[in-house]
Parts: structure tokens; sequence; C-alpha cells
């Protein structure tokens, strides 16, 4: 393929336009307490301080680099292609200490990530010349840098590691598929063919320990977890409480397998330390324990509430007891008879339901001396021991209806629960109250979900694989059973000029190289089973999406809920879904279609056309599907330039698929963009609107950033205010973030309380970020002994 340099020029990198600086970054919580802390690290100057620390702290690899590495010469691969390993010779010579080191730099990063996308892609002949190869390595390290893209998750975690350092471990039970011969292989290494996809969908059978059943799946979920990746399963097979297992007993249902998963998953932490794992469970409507599904994390949020309330009741009454019975003094103090105090403080304690033998206890350590007694008390925090002792907590929960349930619910009509082992009804219930049980259950906890199955397979591209049953945690990536998905997302607001205006020319180029680059990590990648390695190598299913589609139309005065807002917002969908199937098919044209693309070629072809049908504002002409789509608004688009270019890429995705197939099953989705929406400094995530101007992101393991809406001042501007009233505007939303000249707590009466210019000098560089002004004025920013000794 021909690769068109768009970003950067022949012959000069693309870190030479870009200025780099050196800084630290540290993540703290509310109270001021330090979660991480790394100093000297080079990052792109005009990143932020947010950026600069999700880098550091989740995505550079800390240890395990070798401080010495050679290149290993390969006949085929151009030499600046070639890939490293460790330089023993040269390491043997140093201090052990020495020989291991971490990465420091961006550039570090963007290199391996770019060079190893570029080192398979050569090897797999998807590059027509060399310097086809060095411009795709230097436009992706140039939209890294700048951050127009960004891969998901584990791609940071795990790519380029092997290429870039010679990084090795022992294999982990993965498989991969020989991309030049097509066979299935046992990997051999943990990271020679790296972990790259971030979305799994994975099967499960009725039964106990055999390899696709119940136990299996927390295997292979933990291999998905230890790599940073999610996995999602319908679990819809597994038998009902009390359904008939073979050795005569009767099960105990579903949900009671569900909890074990939960466990696992909440011993997990994705990628090893830096994220938590990612799950998605799914059940049908008709499944037997299908309102105990739906009403589980309600249950389980109302034990938390117990466990707060109670922890701090309790607590409470147990102090009081124990205070009252040092109240007076002598040997009846601890009868209740003779010391009214303690009297009054049980029956209160009785009042609140505190047991009796907790009474006794206490009084009892009163007896032996103590004077406090300490009980722990729970909070709400997510993460918080609350939290972790119930279970549910660890993944999301979804409900798949079909279109026969939603028209039962609008009938009023009676819905069956179907046992699964001999399929006869166990149970009649109204489908209003079924829906009625989903909703309020979702009002209560935001569990669980809804997946409309009926709609979802209409579009399904290849319906001779089977139905799609299920999708990964964050439901973007719906396709078969044992099969995965690797993701990036491209940043809207990088595509915008300084008059506000989309550039198509650059959006269609990036999508066409993230497109390839997806491609190229499918043949790389190792999976964690054999169904999986064969079913993706077989499909080919890619995830290019977009991240803050809220900050582009913020930045360009748009309504988000607005017809104007969800014009743009579908024409950019469709100009990147369309640009990305027709680079699949060109991929097709030098490689061939997907394997299974034959069998599915109509089905395919059929879903491409009802798309193209959309993207051209049509309402009429779909074909073989229930419900149709809202076409693309072409009256409420702010410029025919979009309405163009969407149409213009489904006809040639059509045209180019009807010729060749396609490479790729499919081809894009809209992740949450969660944590690479931060590294691309996103003023909002995936599909979202932004939900505050100033808001505070709490991060897994600890830490709280504040992050403000950078697009704020561009879209006054677009709206007409003028410099000076967007200055204060900005104040008023942000605040001042300083005591200097505040009216009650300033400088000067702090001096007055014995605060040094030191100490203030700290406080004033907190407040910039603090989550409560309270949090600055305590030991972590201005030092215990004067917490003590002045204050």
């Amino acid at each position: 393929m021909r690769i068109n340099r768009f970003f950067t020029r022949k012959g000069k990198s693309p870190y030479d336009l870009v200025k780099f600086s050196l800084t630290s970054s540290e993540i703290r919580n509310p109270d001021g307490s330090v979660v991480f802390e790394m100093h000297d690290i080079e990052v792109p100057a005009n990143w932020s301080q947010v950026a600069s620390d999700i880098i550091a702290q989740k995505y550079f690899r800390k240890a395990g680099i070798p401080s010495r590495i050679k290149k290993v010469e390969e006949n085929t691969i151009p030499s600046w292609l070639w890939r490293s390993v460790p330089d023993s010779k040269a390491l043997e010579s140093m201090p052990e200490k020495e020989r291991k080191i971490g990465e420091t730099s961006a550039k570090q990063v963007f290199d391996r990530l770019a060079g190893t996308w570029t080192y398979w892609g050569w090897k797999a002949g998807y590059f027509d010349q060399e310097e086809d190869a060095r411009s795709f390595y230097d436009e992706m390290r140039y939209m890294l840098c700048n951050q127009v893209a960004a891969p998901n998750s584990p791609q940071w975690f795990n790519t380029g590691l092997h290429w870039a350092y010679g990084i090795d471990g022992p294999a982990q039970g993965h498989f991969y598929v020989d991309f030049e011969k097509g066979t299935l292989n046992k990997s051999e290494s943990a990271y020679e063919h790296p972990q790259p996809h971030a979305c799994f969908i994975q099967s499960i059978s009725d039964d106990l320990v055999n390899p696709g059943g119940i136990m299996d799946l927390w295997v292979r979920e933990a291999r998905l977890f230890k790599y940073g990746s999610g996995t999602g399963s319908n679990f819809s097979s597994l038998r009902g409480s009390g359904e008939s297992l073979s050795g005569g007993g009767k099960s105990s249902g579903l949900m009671s397998f569900l909890k074990i998963g939960d466990r696992s998953a909440g011993a997990i932490k994705s990628g090893g330390t830096t994220r938590r794992a990612a799950k998605m469970v799914v059940v049908d409507a008709d499944h037997p324990d299908i309102e105990t599904f739906i009403n589980w994390k309600t249950v389980e949020e109302q034990k938390v509430a117990a466990l707060v309330a109670g922890s701090k009741i309790t607590s409470k009454h147990l102090n009081l007891i124990m205070k009252s019975c040092h109240s007076v003094e002598g040997d009846g103090r601890f009868t209740p008879k003779d010391n009214p105090k303690l009297k009054s403080a049980i029956l209160e304690a009785r009042k609140c339901m505190i047991p009796e033998n907790y009474i006794q206890r206490v009084i009892g350590f009163a007896k032996q001396g103590y004077t406090k007694i300490d009980f722990p008390e729970y909070d709400t925090d997510w993460d918080s021991e609350g939290y972790q002792t119930v279970s549910g907590q660890n993944a999301n929960n979804t409900v798949r209806v079909t279109d026969d349930f939603l028209d039962s619910v609008n009938k009023n009509k009676d819905w069956q629960l179907i046992k699964r082992t001999d399929k006869s009804v166990d149970k009649i219930i109204k489908a209003s109250d079924l829906w009625e049980q989903i909703a309020e259950a979702a009002w209560q906890s935001a569990d669980p979900g809804i997946q409309f199955h009926t709609t979802i397979n209409d579009w399904h591209t290849c319906p001779e694989g089977g139905d799609i049953k299920a999708s990964n945690p964050c439901s973007e990536y719906m396709f078969l059973d044992d099969t995965a998905c690797n993701l990036a997302s491209l940043n809207l607001t990088r595509f915008l000029n300084e008059e506000c205006e989309f550039n198509i020319n650059s959006f269609e180029h990036a999508v066409r190289l993230w497109t390839i680059a997806l491609e190229i990590s499918v043949l790389m990648a190792q999976f964690p089973s054999k169904e999986i390695a064969t079913r993706s190598y077989e499909y080919r299913t890619l995830g290019l999406g977009y991240a803050n589609i809220g900050g582009l139309l913020m930045t360009s005065g748009i309504p988000y809920d607005s017809s104007e807002g969800r014009a743009v917002c579908a024409a950019i969908t469709a100009i990147m879904t369309g640009v990305s199937y027709a680079t699949s098919a060109e991929m097709a044209s030098e490689h061939g279609p997907f394997p299974k693309y034959k069998e599915n070629s109509q089905h395919m072809l059929r879903v491409i056309s009802n798309h193209r049908l959309a993207a051209h504002g049509k309402t009429e002409g779909y074909v073989k599907l229930n419900t149709n789509p809202v076409p693309l608004d072409l009256k409420n688009l702010p410029s025919e330039k979009l309405s163009e270019a969407a149409a213009r890429a489904w006809d040639k995705a059509e045209k180019l698929g009807q010729e060749f197939g396609f490479r790729n099953a499919q081809t894009t989705v809209i992740a949450p963009t969660g944590t690479i929406g931060l590294v691309m400094d996103c003023d909002t995530t995936g599909i979202e609107p932004d939900f505050a101007i100033v808001k505070f992101k709490k991060l897994a393991g600890g830490g709280y950033f504040r992050i403000i809406n950078k697009a704020v001042p561009k879209a006054l501007k677009s709206l007409g205010y003028n410099t000076e009233q967007i200055k204060d505007i900005e104040s008023f939303v942000l605040g001042e973030r300083t005591l200097k000249n505040s009216p009650s707590i300033n400088h000067e009466s702090l001096i007055t309380k014995g605060f040094t210019k030191e100490i203030i000098d700290k406080i004033e560089e907190n407040l910039k970020d603090t989550f409560d002004i309270k949090f600055v004025f305590n030991k972590w920013t201005i030092g215990s002994d004067f917490c003590e000794n002045v204050l």
C-alpha cells in the first residue's frame, strides 16, 4: 500500500516539529497524600499536566528494560526497523542494580508503538516500498505526539516491549495464528506476539470444569485482565436455580457462579498494576434467574448503605457506652442501675438495634481499663472496603431483550422464563413487570443496562457465524462469541482549524492510517484461547473510533443536545466508518478479504448498502431491517462539505467492497476513551457531552485530577464574546484559585496565625488543583510539625 505524508516531511523527524520538555509527575489524593510521583520525565511541551501524569503513571514501562540493547539483523527488513535484544556482554560489565531501567520519555513509548506496527506491517507486506513504511512510522509518531489519536490501553501496556527492548517472559497460555501460513500456534513467549486487544467476547458452556465451561472462563478472563484487557460473556446458557443436574441434584443457579467470577475479577487489576479488571455480564430476558440478576446490584448497594449507616451508628453508641463507664468513680460505674449515664447510653444503643453482645463487650473492655473502642466505619467510596465486602461490583450487568419482549411490554402480555435444560417454562410473569424491575434497578444502582438483540443482529455483517449474543464491558464492540477487537480513537478537536472548520482531508488521512495500524495489530497479536485466536484471524474485527465530540461541538458553539449537534456527530461518524471500510476494501484488494467473508459476503454487502442509504439521508429502501435507522439529517448540517464527504466515503466503500470484499468484518466502534481521552487532553470522552465545566476525576488505585474544559474560551469566542468578557466568565467559573486579596482568609490573616511565607507559597501552589480548600491545610501540604506545634 502507498502511504502519503500529510503531517510530516520526508527526511525530517516528527519530533523536530514538536518541542519537548522535562517535567515531574505527581498525583495526590484530595487530602494531599501522594499516590504517585516521578521526576525528570520527557513529554511534549504543549501537553497538559494531566496528560503528562497519565502517560507517566499508566503507560511508561517502569521496570525491566535492559539498560543496554543491541539490534538484531534481519535480512528482509530495513535496518532502521530491526528489533532489539538485551546486550548481554555490555550488561555483564555493569553493576547489577544498573542493568534494568524504566521508560522516562514519551518518545520511547511513541517509538515502540509505531515501530512495532511498522515492523509487523513490513513483514506482512502492507507497504509497497521502504519509503511507505518510513512515512507510516513518522505519521503515526506525529499523531501520537500531537494527541491526534491514541490506541487502546493494552497497546500502551504491551506493544513494543519485545521489539524495542527484547523484553520477554514465559508463555501464559496464549495462542496466535501465523499470518503467513494461517496455522494456529501456541505462544512460546509472553511478549513477542503482544496482546493489543482491549475488547473480548467469550463463550461459556453449561459445564463446570471442562474446557469452555464455567471455571475455564475464569482462567481465560484472568489472562485478559493481566494484560490490561476487558471481556464480556452471555451467561444465559447456565441453568437456573433449582434445575436438575445430571447427577440427580439441583443446580445452585446462575447467580452463585456469577459471584465467583465477580470475586475473581475483583482480585485482578487489569494490566497487572494500573487498572481494574473490566467485565461484562449479559443475561437474556427469558432466563429463569433473570429477576434475581436484575436486582443483584440494587440489593448489594442496599447492603453497603446498611454497612455505612450501621458502622457509624454502632461506633457512636459503643463509644458513648465506653465514655459513660468512666463518667463516675467506683465499682458501680459498670452497672447500669448504679450509673445513670451508662443506663441511658445502653437504652439509646438498644433503640438503634446495637447487638447486645457488643454492648456487653464494651462494658467488659471498660472494666479492663480501656477508654476508647475502635470500631471500623465504612463509607460509600466506590473503591472502599464497604463495596469490596459485597458482590456484583466488578462487572457491568446487562439484560438482553428482543423485539418480541418489547412488544410484550407495550401490550402488557405474559412473558415466559425458560429452563435451560429441557426448554420448558419455568415461570410466567408480566413483561411489563420485568421491564419495571429493570427500570427501578437501573435508577437505584445504574445497572442493569439494556442490549437490543433484534436490532443488533439486523446490522450483523456475519450472521453465518451465529448470532451476536454479547459485547465487551463498555458495550461498543458487538460481534460473535470468542472474538476480539483492538481499539483506537481520534481526537476530533485536533481536526478543527482556527475558524473552527473541520478539516476533512486530514481526518480521512488519519482514519486510513489508523485502520491500517489496527489491521496490523490483528496479525501480530496473541489471544487467550485457541477459539479467540482462530476467530479473530477469520473475522479480523477492528475498533476505530473517536473522542471529544462534546469538545468539538462546544468549541464550535453548537449545543450538544440540538438537531445541528446530532447532525454534525452523525456526519463525522459516517465519514469515519465509510473511509475505514473503504480502507479495509483497499487492503482486501492486496491481501484478500477476511477468511469468513465469502460465506457472509451478501449479508455484509446488505449492511454496507443500508449504511450508505443512511449516509445519503434516505428514509426508505433499507433491506431486511426490523427498525429503520435515523438517517443523516442533511438540512441541519452547518456545512455541505460534511454531507458530501459522508456520501462520498460510503459510495467508495460500497464500490470497493463489491469488487474486492473487505479485509475486516467490522471496522469502527465508539469507545468511552476514559484513560486515552486524558492522555490526548480531550475535554470530553467518547461520544459523551461534558458533564461539568470544572470536574474531578478519580483514578483507580488512588489519586484525583482537577480537569478544566479548555474548550470554554474558544466556545465563548465562537458565540461572539470579547476577550475581556471571556476572561471574566472564566474567572467566575474556575474561581481565583488563590488566597491573595481574599476578603476573609488571605495572606495577611494567615501570617497573623503564624504561617510563614514558605508555607503560604506551598498553599498557593496546591490551590491550583485542590479538590477542596480544607485539603490544602493539612500535614501533607504544610507539614506535621507546623500542624502540631503552631496550629
